[in-house]
């Protein structure tokens, strides 16, 4: 009878214990957030911290996002970025007040943003000095380097910048791709070279894409981390993009190429957020010269999508869309930067970019060292693909030195 008993207790015990198990574990799991609560609740009443109150503002910032100017004057785009909602008290340009209106009036909270308007009759290649006073009398400074009138977004506009684009980011590709026929004949040794100097090239846009990438972060906002943002979003985009390209084992011929067309894409499309917020604000300068720069720059880009096909036949539409993902984004990125210009969101995309082409240059790398001739590491120091890599990077930062200005 006891044993029977026991029995019992037992299968009760099995039947019962996974979901008393479960209770307890939520209860594990909402008990500290329910102290974390309290002790929110308690901070908010009780103000502990005001006996550490003596009388100092409190932490303000403000960053100006955008500018543009016309015939009624200018208009800048702030962020509030302090830890309580700020007002605009009074602004000044070059050292004289003015009149101002806000949109939406009030206090700027943490975050948010608003236009302020100025009628002031700025002059056309002029410099000038914007100064916003809070109404706790901090103030921040806003330089204009040179006055020039903000092109108005028009159809006629946007087709310019997609030519534009399409010259600086699609053509060249597309010139690249199209040595593939006098390549398809290369030995190994050629091979070898040419991907070396596809990955020479990706390494100098990895280093550009990332240094651009936390010279805008450093204009935006303090809210958005600038630096650590950068990082976080090349760091993720570069797991993302690994862990997609290895669901069929390690990518090769067409899936590597475009991969790398991918990667150029992702960078051509920060570049072009930066030339179009360069258009809104009236001071893209884009000189015959600096055009043929862009266009001689990006051809390297086109050789180096079509190294890892040397050895397939794919179709001829194939090569389009390469042409388009490696340089389409460009066009995309001029439109949105003339519409919607923010130094965080340019920077966002080159650091996207900036993760892109790494994993790209590690799988060209990985590529490398199983070719073939199965030799392994020693694949990455013989004398094709050392030649590749320099190379490479020569050529690209040589090219772009005839587009930094």
């Amino acid at each position: 009878m006891n044993q029977h008993s026991q029995i019992q207790n037992t299968e009760t015990v099995a039947e019962t214990g996974p979901a008393e198990r479960g209770r307890i574990n939520l209860l594990f799991l909402l008990a500290p957030l329910a102290v974390l609560a309290l002790a929110i609740a308690w901070l908010y009443s009780a103000n502990p911290l005001a006996s550490f109150n003596n009388g100092a503002p409190p932490v303000e910032s403000l960053t100006v996002e955008r500018t543009i100017l016309d015939q009624g004057g200018l208009r800048l785009l702030v962020r509030a970025g302090g830890s309580e909602p700020m007002r605009i008290a009074q602004l000044q340009v070059d050292a004289a007040y003015w009149e101002f209106e806000q949109v939406p009036a009030g206090p700027i909270a943490r975050g948010d943003t608003a236009w302020v308007s100025v009628p002031f009759p700025w002059v056309l290649g002029e410099a000038h000095r914007v100064t916003l006073v809070t109404n706790t009398g901090a103030t921040f400074d806003h330089e204009i380097a040179v006055a020039v009138p903000t092109p108005v977004v028009t159809s006629a506009n946007l087709f310019s910048q997609a030519v534009l684009g399409a010259f600086v980011g699609i053509l060249p590709v597309a010139i690249g791709l199209m040595f593939y026929p006098a390549l398809r004949s290369a030995g190994a040794a050629t091979m070898n070279f040419l991907l070396a100097m596809t990955m020479g090239l990706l390494a100098f846009l990895l280093v550009d894409s990332f240094v651009e990438s936390l010279e805008l972060a450093a204009q935006s906002a303090a809210i958005f981390q600038g630096p650590v943002m950068a990082t976080l979003a090349a760091m993720a985009s570069f797991l993302l993009l690994m862990g997609v390209s290895r669901r069929k084992g390690r990518p090769a011929g067409l899936a590597l190429a475009t991969y790398i067309a991918l990667g150029i894409g992702l960078h051509n499309l920060g570049e072009g957020l930066a030339i179009g917020g360069a258009f809104a604000a009236g001071s893209a300068g884009l000189g015959t010269f600096l055009v043929m720069g862009f266009t001689l720059h990006n051809i390297t880009e086109g050789i180096g999508i079509a190294a890892p096909i040397l050895k397939v036949r794919p179709p001829l539409w194939t090569f389009a869309g390469l042409a388009l993902l490696a340089g389409g984004p460009a066009v995309v990125g001029m439109w949105i930067g003339s519409l919607a210009y923010a130094p965080q969101w340019s920077a966002l995309a080159l650091a996207v970019g900036a993760g892109a082409i790494l994993q790209v240059v590690v799988e060209v790398a990985l590529f490398l060292m199983h070719s073939d001739d199965r030799r392994g590491s020693s694949t990455l120091l013989s004398a094709p693909v050392l030649a590749g890599l320099a190379a490479g990077v020569g050529f690209m930062y040589l090219t772009a030195m005839l587009v930094k200005i």
